[in-house]
């Protein structure tokens, strides 16, 4: 009972004790909490980002938020930022109460009513604050953080660096500029703020390393502007840095914090000068950045893309090389596809031609069995003649019968020609060493006692 009752006080509290949020580096420029104003036309469409503060770490406590600024036209500078404050509704205690700090909607605006050589003045509204309560009561507009301020600058180039100051005063929110104010009923407050930037040649290439510091009427802030690439920035500071060494106690209006912040920009188009107009400084060559008379330089096509078109650029050509090895690889395997489609082509046709050596010796074999047979007929009648032309013609159709010597043999022993039939018998034999009947024959003639009627009939 004791808890609800707790939380029903601290929503009660709640509107009195968070009254706004101003969180480093999220209003529109490059300062941390102070407005500014510039003689040139800023180089980018538009800029977005993130910002922290941290006041605490054991117990974390931080304010955080997103902005988004560009500027329109010459003079008009347009912003929007989206913040959630740091919890004080318990300070002495943090991270006890179950309270969740309110989401608010800010836009901010201003103007450059003035500018002449290193000077220029601008007046502009910031902290149009809608803050959602966290009821049912939806976004409600915050009067008191309102602010209206005017602000004058100037830009000193001092060798290779460049120093920007700004002096002016604000109302509202401007007036006491602490991460989270106190009860600011006590009517229309105004108050002074200053600052500079002092931009160093380190980092050059992407646009340099920005050292700032500022006094917002309140505290002193000092912060770090590094830049990733051309188009992204590290934004690093402290807020309240006079008030670091009381760091550990609880959190208090003006607690000092450590800001961490990311910034996105996006460049305008460059312009290109044509040719006649730029013959005094010589030819034109590819990739020269020259603008038009009486235009501004960053309107038109670009003459280079920038650092992130340029990564996104060497990414498509990575994988355009990609894709072009992997269609040489598939290339060649469907070249060795083709290769391995012939070879088996070239298999069936030798396996083909295989089975029609087969077919052709099994049929030659069948017809020279079939002249054999005839001349065992025509031997049996006694036409050796005839028994010879079909021994012949057997051995014409397969010359590797040892039936058919044996036979031949045979004849020529019948025909009186014991030499050739002694040759053909041991051509036989040398065909089929088993020939056993061949082997008794030579046997026989050697030791001459092979009768006449000793032949191979079968």
């Amino acid at each position: 009972m004791k808890k609800a009752i707790t939380a029903v006080v601290i929503l009660a509290l709640a509107g009195n004790l968070f009254a706004g949020t101003r969180v480093a580096y999220t209003r529109p420029g490059p300062m941390m909490k102070i407005p500014f104003s510039s003689v040139k036309r800023s180089p980018n469409l538009f800029t977005a980002g993130f910002g922290t503060e941290i006041h605490n770490f054991s117990n974390l406590n931080m304010a955080k938020g997103v902005y988004f600024d560009a500027e329109l036209g010459n003079s008009f500078l347009l912003g929007f930022s989206s913040i959630q404050g740091a919890d004080t509704t318990n300070l002495d205690n943090l991270g006890v109460t179950p309270y969740t700090a309110p989401v608010e909607f800010g836009f901010h605006m201003q103007f450059k009513l003035y500018s002449y050589e290193d000077i220029a003045i601008s007046v502009g509204l910031q902290d149009i604050i809608f803050q959602n309560a966290g009821d049912d009561s939806g976004l409600e507009l915050d009067p008191e953080q309102l602010s209206f301020f005017g602000v004058i600058s100037s830009e000193k180039n001092l060798g290779s660096y460049k120093m920007n100051t700004y002096m002016g005063f604000g109302t509202g929110s401007l007036a006491t500029i602490d991460t989270v104010t106190t009860d600011t009923s006590t009517g229309t407050r105004t108050g002074v703020f200053a600052g500079f930037i002092l931009n160093t040649p380190y980092f050059g290439k992407w646009g340099g390393l920005d050292l700032v510091g500022e006094f917002d009427g309140t505290g002193i802030n000092v912060g770090l502007r590094i830049p990733l690439t051309s188009d992204y920035r590290l934004n690093l500071g402290f807020t309240h840095i006079e008030k670091l060494p009381d760091w550990e106690t609880a959190y208090w209006a003006g607690h000092p914090g450590l800001t961490v912040g990311l910034e996105m920009s996006v460049p305008r188009a460059r312009t290109k000068q044509p040719p006649e107009l730029g013959a005094e400084s010589g030819p034109l060559m590819l990739g020269d950045d020259i603008t038009l008379p009486g235009t501004d330089p960053y309107e038109s096509l670009p003459s280079h893309v920038d650092s992130t078109l340029a990564m996104a650029d060497a990414t498509v050509l990575t994988l355009r090389d990609s894709m072009s090895l992997v269609q040489s690889e598939m290339r060649n395997l469907m070249v060795r596809l083709s290769a391995m489609e012939q070879r088996s082509l070239h298999l069936e046709d030798s396996l083909r031609s295989l089975k029609l050596s087969s077919n052709v010796i099994e049929k030659n074999m069948n017809e020279a069995m079939r002249h054999l047979s005839r001349s065992l007929r025509y031997f049996y009648a006694g036409d050796y003649r005839e028994a010879l032309q079909e021994v012949e013609a057997a051995l014409e159709l397969n010359p590797n019968l040892a039936l058919a010597y044996a036979r031949r043999g045979s004849i020529y022993y019948k025909l009186g020609d014991v030499q050739r039939a002694t040759i053909n018998w041991n051509l036989a034999l040398r065909m089929d060493p088993e020939y056993e009947d061949v082997r008794n024959i030579l046997k026989a003639l050697h030791e001459n006692r092979l009768k006449s009627t000793a032949i191979i009939d079968e």
